[in-house]
């Protein structure tokens, strides 16, 4: 038995799975079989689009296969593998570190695959009700230096949100998900760096709203939970995650289909462009968390 370990930021945590000594299955049709998100589609080894990069984890083994030549092109159009790895691969039988999952196939070795996922397909929004485009919330932004205000406060009070449930996770003795929002945490505290990056891009002075200037009396991106569950699960604590993300998403959304200003719009689309990104990626981590649940029941 091998055991194959997938990593990828598509990914909530890494993913482990067990492929039969033999098996002349690719590590796509592995990848598949275990709904890992390897990005594919010619499955041909002739669009490089399942580019993974191999780790061998076992000291003193390395099982090598010969590289076809047509992923043997595809890796020099990508500009990744070197004559080097080229050479190594064509007299020593030794694999580049860069692979093809549709050419891989998996040894008796164990191994750790990571994989960025398709960054070329195109971003899709998540689904919203008509009234999404038109109404935004009771909030009525003027300027743009009030729009940047808003959106920093937004990704502001999401991270410091996340914080304070970690903790209480923690203190209720439910670590695995403490750890969850614990990271959660920190991306929001990236997307409010991202935020502050635009505030300076634009020039904007930054005046932070509070919490009342929302109808509901709270930012859009504030889940529902306010205190430590020892019962909530990762799963739960993600979905929860997810109805934050997307209630933040449709505020931005909101606002760029409403308001009449340009610079306004303008920016509020590439708002729109990143809590896409943050939504969908929430989703495929559910979608994971899901399959792991799966496996083992």
């Amino acid at each position: 038995m091998a055991n194959v370990t997938f990593s990828s930021p598509l990914m909530p945590r890494d993913i482990t799975v067990y492929a039969v000594a033999g098996d002349r299955g690719t590590l796509l049709a592995l990848a598949k079989e275990h709904h890992i998100p390897i990005p594919f589609d010619c499955q041909d080894g002739e669009c490089g689009s399942c580019l993974v990069e191999v780790k061998h984890l076992n000291h003193g083994v390395r099982y090598g296969i010969a590289l076809t030549e047509k992923e043997k092109e595809m890796l020099k159009q990508l500009g990744k593998i070197t004559k080097e790895e080229i050479m190594d691969a064509e007299v020593n039988d030794m694999p580049p570190r860069y692979r093809l999952a549709c050419q891989y196939f998996v040894r008796n070795e164990d191994t750790f695959i990571a994989f960025v996922g398709d960054e070329t397909a195109p971003k899709k929004g998540p689904t919203l009700s008509i009234a999404a485009a038109v109404y935004k919330g009771g909030v009525e932004i003027k300027t743009l230096d009030q729009f940047l205000s808003y959106a920093v406060k937004v990704e502001e009070d999401a991270a410091i949100h996340f914080e304070k449930l970690s903790t209480a996770m923690a203190a209720c003795g439910n670590q695995d998900v403490a750890e969850l929002f614990a990271q959660l945490g920190g991306y929001s505290r990236m997307h409010l760096d991202e935020a502050k990056a635009k505030c300076a891009k634009y020039d904007a002075v930054v005046t932070l709203p509070s919490s009342s200037a929302w109808p509901e009396m709270q930012t859009p991106e504030k889940t529902t939970l306010w205190a430590g569950d020892a019962a909530l699960s990762r799963l739960g604590a993600l979905k929860f995650a997810l109805q934050g993300e997307r209630r933040g998403f449709e505020f931005y959304y909101a606002i760029a289909g409403t308001t009449t200003d340009a610079e306004i719009r303008k920016v509020a689309k590439e708002f729109v462009a990143e809590e896409t990104e943050h939504v969908e990626k929430l989703k495929l981590w559910i979608e994971k968390e899901e399959a792991a649940l799966r496996s083992k029941a």
